[in-house]
């Protein structure tokens, strides 16, 4: 009985259910109630989109203050190993989808829409800065606090990221599943999505595909490059892929992921206590594969075009740097990098809603391959430290 309830109140379910309350209520409701809906929706996404500065703030710029105060020569290797994770896994959801999404017969909907009314009011919350502001001042607050050494800057940022996640927490997932409602209400209300429905289901499965290779190929890489054979590291992985999909969370797979780790005899333990639980929080490559294609899909269904090349070139680019400093929560990547995907790949409220939703309902899948793979490259951190002897 708890487990069902457990179940049942986690975000994935929670967002399905909206999902499919909102795509009803879109069928049967009236000009008047479509009015309410879409007026809090422009409330909710309002108080969505004040919250993404915040957020990159937040987890960035403490994320930086926290690395430089233990800076070192490996430091620096296991940041470029996650940066260049992150941002391959990106670039090859890009080739994926530029090769695969043309040959889904996607027909846009845009265009064929029915009007919606306007809104009862226009409640303005604008957010405190850009979201390309909000990243640049992460990074020189949290570089110049490292370098001054200014331990109540570094204290006060690391305060503010627990405010900022309990505003996650308690504020902005709660109130997802009710943006979500609002947003499918009036996509379902337009002639919207219910069309497109299927393609999603077939996407997701594309997605979980991409993690095996990417999984595949990370430690077909680290083997090379250590000269051992990788099983005897991902042999061990199976309890913390399991507990993952599960948590949908790698902080909580952390102490699995840990005993898995141990259990290899080609990974150094000193390592082994450095990078597993660094890179539970700075590699997350499965979010990052998910997310890019679902933009590519997301772009097609509503807008009718796939981004342009040199968007998403940029989108990856940034996407990677996003990625170390997103917050430790289900869907932390993609809110996270909500104004990449506003500012950068050009989405409205119904774009941002459907990326919510559906990167959600398979979040479990990419961090499993998030967690999966740090031991590839904590196998690569091996053979490194031994190199420098």
């Amino acid at each position: 009985m708890i487990q069902v309830k457990k179940i049942i109140n986690s975000l994935p379910v929670r967002l399905l259910l909206a999902l499919i309350i909102g795509i009803a209520c879109g069928l049967y409701a009236n000009e008047a109630v479509i009015q309410v809906v879409l007026t809090l929706q422009n409330l909710f996404s309002a108080i969505i989109m004040f919250s993404i500065p915040l957020i990159i703030i937040g987890f960035i710029a403490p994320s930086i203050t926290k690395l430089g105060s233990n800076a070192s020569h490996l430091l620096g290797i296991a940041l470029l190993l996650a940066y260049l994770s992150s941002i391959g896994a990106s670039f090859f959801a890009v080739i994926s989808g530029y090769t695969i999404l043309p040959h889904l017969n996607i027909t846009s909907d845009a265009g064929a829409h029915q009007a919606l009314p306007e809104l009862l009011f226009d409640l303005k919350i604008p957010p405190v800065m850009s979201v390309m502001s909000a990243l640049v001042f992460s990074i020189l607050i949290g570089l110049a606090a490292v370098w001054k050494r200014a331990e109540k800057i570094i204290a006060a940022l690391d305060e503010f990221q627990g405010i900022v996640l309990l505003i996650v927490t308690k504020v902005i997932i709660p109130i997802l599943p009710f943006f979500i409602a609002c947003t499918f209400c009036t996509l379902s209300y337009e002639g919207v999505i219910i069309n497109q429905f299927p393609v999603f289901l077939k996407v997701i499965l594309i997605v979980i595909a991409g993690h095996i290779l990417w999984i595949s190929l990370l430690y077909t890489l680290s083997g090379l490059y250590a000269r051992k054979n990788p099983l005897r590291v991902l042999k061990h992985y199976g309890p913390a892929y399991l507990t993952a999909v599960g948590t949908m969370s790698s902080a909580a797979t952390l102490p699995v992921a840990l005993s898995c780790a141990r259990k290899s005899d080609i990974l150094r333990r000193d390592m082994i206590d450095f990078g597993i639980p660094l890179f539970a929080n700075i590699h997350l490559c499965g979010s990052v594969l998910t997310e890019t294609f679902f933009v590519m899909t997301v772009s097609q269904v509503l807008y009718g075009a796939l981004p342009s090349l040199t968007s998403m070139v940029l989108f990856c680019l940034l996407l990677g740097i996003f990625a170390i400093g997103a917050p430790g929560v289900p869907g932390g990547t993609v809110m996270a990098s909500l104004g990449l995907i506003v500012s950068v790949l050009g989405f409205n409220d119904a774009g941002t809603a459907l990326m919510l939703t559906i990167f959600a309902l398979q979040d479990s899948f990419g961090t499993a391959c998030n967690v999966t793979t740090d031991g590839a490259l904590t196998l690569f951190l091996s053979e490194y430290s031994n190199r420098l002897k």
